[in-house]
């Protein structure tokens, strides 16, 4: 690498430079404190945990995002962490061991092998919240309107709320008797948005008719509150969870609308995004000028049993580098440009940064004006006092 080189970062690798570091400080800390007051405590969990404890449960996907590399004590793999979820399930199931309910929300860097998004960064900073050991509705809706409150702290003002429920494809190639191949070919073709391949894939896979409509009536499931009414028309001869699933897509939607009624709900059946772990509801929140998901999360009962102790869970997560850019805004020219020397101007300078002023202090021979490093007022010796005088 050349000297002109040196300065190159890996692809998807970036620095947060001022202003905005600033504006993700601030952000991260309203964040925090909000969750502070919707009773979840804060965790940090470590950036390398073993291989075999980071992936549990999560599917083939983290794996593919995950760094790994050696111990070098004790010769096991480990992965550098990708998503922090995983690693609080494991806090909750082992370190914790909560009786009731666990609220736990955190922030903190991760790596990515490869970005979610085409373009998108591999290090994102994941802020987020997790509710352990409760199954209910309440849990889920709780989850839901703490998502949109923090996007609504975060500076959204258009906010759009896919909801999905995986029960009900789950339930339904349960009934289908699918094997793996067959569920893995049908889920391909979900995700396509493709009639086409959908019906090519039912065709080869499901041999009961009426599975076989249900399957295809899934793909077009998607829009207002009107596509639960179809969806329960459409599986009226499902199993009893499709049912139960619908019933509690449509609470929840109800209790969106009732807390945000400023929310534009869109109801997606075959919506599947991680499927491989998610057991019940899923969500994402969009806001419009942005291709990918603010907000995501849903219900992921099953992570914990690895680790011994199988609990309810259900959370959210969204990248802080990504939510710090809905509101640009010009750092606050708000300093105070002290000289360089003169009696008493130190004790002067400590006093004002004691309430809390910003005081940027001259060097000796400094050739930038105060308004370079965003300084309003300058300090001034006037009657043997110092007083800060506006420029």
């Amino acid at each position: 690498m050349t000297i002109a080189d040196r300065w190159l970062l890996p692809d998807g690798m970036d620095e947060v430079l001022p202003p905005q570091a600033s504006r993700m400080e601030e952000l991260r800390r309203a964040l925090l404190d909000l969750y502070h007051c919707w009773g979840y405590d804060q965790v940090m969990p470590p950036p390398v945990e073993f291989l075999d404890s980071l992936l549990t449960g999560t599917g083939t996907d983290l794996d593919l995002q995950t760094f790994k590399l050696t111990d070098q004590s004790t010769g096991r793999l480990m992965g550098v962490s990708a998503d922090v979820t995983p690693q609080v399930a494991r806090m909750d199931a082992h370190s914790m061991r909560h009786r009731g309910p666990a609220r736990l929300c955190y922030c903190t860097n991760v790596l990515r092998a490869k970005a979610d998004q085409p373009q998108g960064g591999r290090s994102p900073v994941q802020v987020g919240v997790e509710l352990f050991g409760h199954a209910g509705l309440e849990a889920d809706l709780e989850i839901l309107r703490l998502a949109l409150t923090s996007l609504k702290v975060a500076g959204a003002d258009e906010l759009h709320l896919a909801l999905g429920h995986i029960g009900i494809y789950r339930s339904l190639v349960q009934a289908a008797a699918l094997d793996s191949d067959q569920e893995r070919a049908l889920f391909a073709a979900l995700e396509l948005k493709s009639p086409g391949a959908l019906a090519e894939q039912i065709e080869a896979s499901v041999s009961d008719a009426a599975l076989a409509e249900m399957f295809m009536a899934l793909g077009d499931l998607h829009g207002g509150p009107e596509v639960l009414d179809a969806a329960r028309d459409a599986f009226a001869g499902a199993p009893a969870a499709v049912a139960e699933a619908l019933a509690q897509l449509r609470a929840l939607y109800r209790g969106v609308l009732e807390a945000h009624p400023e929310v534009e709900p869109y109801v997606d059946l075959a919506e599947l995004r991680g499927y491989q772990y998610h057991t019940g509801m899923m969500f994402a929140a969009f806001v419009p000028g942005y291709g990918q998901a603010l907000a995501k999360g849903g219900r992921y009962d099953d992570t914990g049993r690895a680790f011994g102790r199988a609990r309810p869970a259900t959370g959210f997560s969204m990248d802080l580098k990504l939510l710090a850019t809905l509101v640009q805004s010009e750092p606050a020219c708000d300093g105070i440009w002290a000289p360089a020397d003169g009696a008493g101007v130190g004790e002067a300078i400590a006093a004002l940064r004691e309430q809390g002023m910003r005081v940027v202090q001259a060097l000796p021979g400094q050739a930038t004006a105060p308004e370079a490093h965003r300084c309003s007022r300058r300090l001034v010796l006037t009657d043997g006092h110092w007083q800060a005088v506006t420029l």
